[in-house]
């Protein structure tokens, strides 16, 4: 059973080898894309035998829970591993056709894949020092895909990023070393136990808080957000993609599984900060993307408005609104993700994102312009797409609480979000190019065009599939939720296994 745990992290490690080591010629991609196909068919693995068993855990090279490195997968974190390699196949096909080979000479599909096992092993750790571990390797690759490349926007945009980063690292260290202190364990599932036995609550409240701006850095949270569209608009689309799609949402995941599992001693003081942090951080998103003229630049801020929903579903804590941000935090992933490779196509077909520069996309690629209204609407909340009913379990969560302000935030926020995306599809897909240029697809190499919307056309029909087929995944979400809120299997199936090595 441990196996399963560990082969989805060390796939993309072992895949990142092999690339590096063929990065001079053209078998780095084919390593690159063979390795996300095996890291697929792992979490494939993984969630079959969560869903057939329950929460599963494994203890590295025999050492009992808590002493050692324990990998744990209850729903949420397998989805989480199933998604990311969602995500990692579909970025690792467009690359094929966008990556040029002088970036794939300096490590392109090595970092990728390092990236891709950073942030699953993030999902499937057990105890919070291997997740400051699995943050730096994430923090590691991702800086060496957003400056590969050396142009001047891309190292300005790298400090700044890794800059806010290492800050949100100190922390985020720092906090474990003061929960250490406090109750001589870091697993989590112990954690659970120990923090509740602390006599000094007061003091567990401020490490909570620590926790809560070093994830919200990392999650891009109010006011810690500024980071991301400084550097998201940056690198390459697929780079912007992946990062899009995974960064933020680790961070969303510590939340949710440390104030549900860990913090949860002064619930009426933490959640009713993460509440308004969450009604700002939604706010300040859609406005910031409103400002916006540059196709990334809106969908980066895009981003930080639509984490608000996800850690607004934390912070209300019932089990609706946990459900719905369970919900939003997959449907997100796969509807951002895909919103960057359009970006990506129609930069290669415009040759720019600057929305006051291109048009025409419409009448020259009918095609595109219906891939990118599935995402787009689906980000804006339209039935029957799957972002129509993220939005709806958030808003009946609020609704059922009678919390009738954030309601109203949350209903503002999706409107806004509507003006946003027509916005783009009036510059970018209606409007005549202002040049009199014709953005004509045949100018796109077949061995480009074509590896770039395979995962787009996917990507768009999973949105389109949980849309009109929700009622699985909302069940899904629904025994999610259930365990995050009453977190016994978890506690026990973590301190009761033995003598599961690999």
């Amino acid at each position: 059973m441990s196996w399963l745990l560990v082969f989805p992290i060390a796939i993309p490690f072992a895949t990142a080898v092999l690339a590096y080591l063929w990065r001079n010629g053209a078998e780095g991609k084919w390593i690159s894309l063979a390795g996300s196909i095996g890291s697929l068919i792992a979490s494939g693995l993984l969630m079959s035998a969560v869903l057939r068993e329950g929460v599963i855990a494994g203890q590295m090279s025999n050492w009992d829970a808590p002493f050692g490195i324990t990998l744990v997968a209850d729903y949420l974190s397998a989805v989480m591993v199933v998604i990311t390699a969602i995500t990692g196949l579909a970025t690792a096909i467009y690359a094929m056709g966008e990556i040029e080979a002088r970036l794939e000479r300096l490590g392109y599909h090595a970092l990728f894949q390092v990236l891709i096992a950073g942030v699953t092993g993030a999902f499937l750790t057990g105890d919070l020092f291997n997740l400051y571990v699995w943050f730096e390797v994430m923090l590691i690759a991702s800086f060496g895909l957003l400056v590969l490349g050396g142009s001047k926007a891309q190292l300005d945009a790298g400090i700044k990023y890794v800059a806010l980063n290492l800050i949100s690292t100190l922390v985020f260290l720092s906090g474990i070393g003061l929960l250490y202190g406090l109750t001589g364990t870091l697993n989590m599932a112990d954690l659970r136990g120990a923090v509740a036995a602390v006599e000094n609550q007061g003091l567990v409240t401020v490490i909570a808080m620590m926790f809560m701006v070093g994830f919200g850095v990392k999650a891009a949270v109010f006011p810690l957000f500024f980071w991301l569209p400084a550097s998201y608009h940056t690198p390459s689309f697929a780079v912007s993609a992946v990062f899009a799609g995974l960064l933020t949402k680790v961070g969303v995941y510590a939340l949710m599984r440390m104030f549900t599992l860990v913090f949860v001693g002064d619930v009426g003081f933490t959640h009713e900060i993460l509440i308004w942090v969450s009604v700002l951080t939604m706010v300040t998103g859609v406005l910031g993307a409103a400002a916006q003229t540059d196709f990334r630049k809106i969908l980066s801020f895009h981003i930080i408005s639509q984490i608000g929903y996800m850690t607004l579903g934390l912070a209300l804590f019932t089990p609706l609104a946990l459900m719905g941000g369970v919900f939003y935090l997959v449907h997100h992933i796969i509807v951002k993700a895909n919103l960057f490779l359009v970006a990506g196509v129609a930069q290669k077909l415009t040759g720019d994102t600057d929305l006051n520069r291109i048009g025409g996309l419409y009448k020259s690629s009918p095609w595109l312009a219906a891939l990118f209204i599935v995402p787009a609407f689906s980000l804006a909340g339209f039935p029957p797409l799957s972002g129509f009913w993220a939005k709806y379990l958030i808003v009946m969560a609020s609704i059922e609480l009678q919390a009738w302000v954030i309601t109203f935030f949350a209903l503002l926020v999706g409107l806004l979000t509507i003006f946003s995306m027509t916005k783009i599809w009036g510059m970018a897909f209606w409007k005549p190019h202002p040049d009199g240029i014709e953005p004509v697809p045949e100018r796109i190499p077949a061995a480009v065009r074509i590896p770039m919307m395979i995962p787009i056309v996917g990507l768009a029909a999973m949105t389109v599939g949980i849309g009109l087929f929700p009622e699985p995944f909302v069940q899904f979400a629904e025994v999610s939720a259930a365990q995050l809120l009453s977190p016994t299997d978890y506690v026990d199936t973590v301190l009761g296994v033995r003598g599961m090595a690999p």
